[in-house]
C-alpha cells in the first residue's frame, strides 16, 4: 500500500506531465532530477546517447545524491505546487 507522501508524489507526477504549455528548461531538470532520486536513488544508470541535453540531465540528478527518496518526493511536489498555481 502506497503512503500518503508516494500518493502525492504520484498525483504531482501526473499533474506536471498532463501540462498543455511547456515550463521552463531549468524548471523541467529539476523535475527530472527529482523524480529520479525519488525513484532511483543515487543509482545513475544511465542508458542512450550522452549528448549535452541528456548530460544536464544527469547533471542535475548528481547533485541531489545525498537526497533521501522521500526528500526529493517532497521536493518535487513543492516544485509541482507552485508551478500548477502559477498556471491558473
Amino acid at each position: 500500500m502506497d503512503s500518503d507522501l508516494d500518493l502525492a508524489f504520484k498525483e504531482a507526477f501526473k499533474a506536471i506531465s498532463k501540462l498543455k504549455e511547456p515550463v521552463a528548461a531549468d524548471i523541467m531538470l529539476k523535475f527530472y532530477a527529482y523524480y529520479k532520486q525519488a525513484t532511483a536513488g543515487s543509482k545513475f544508470p544511465f542508458e542512450g546517447k550522452l549528448d549535452v541535453r541528456n548530460a544536464f540531465k544527469i547533471n542535475a540528478w548528481m547533485q541531489l545524491k545525498d537526497m533521501s527518496s522521500d526528500q526529493a518526493k517532497k521536493e518535487y511536489i513543492k516544485l509541482a505546487t507552485t508551478v500548477l498555481k502559477n498556471r491558473k
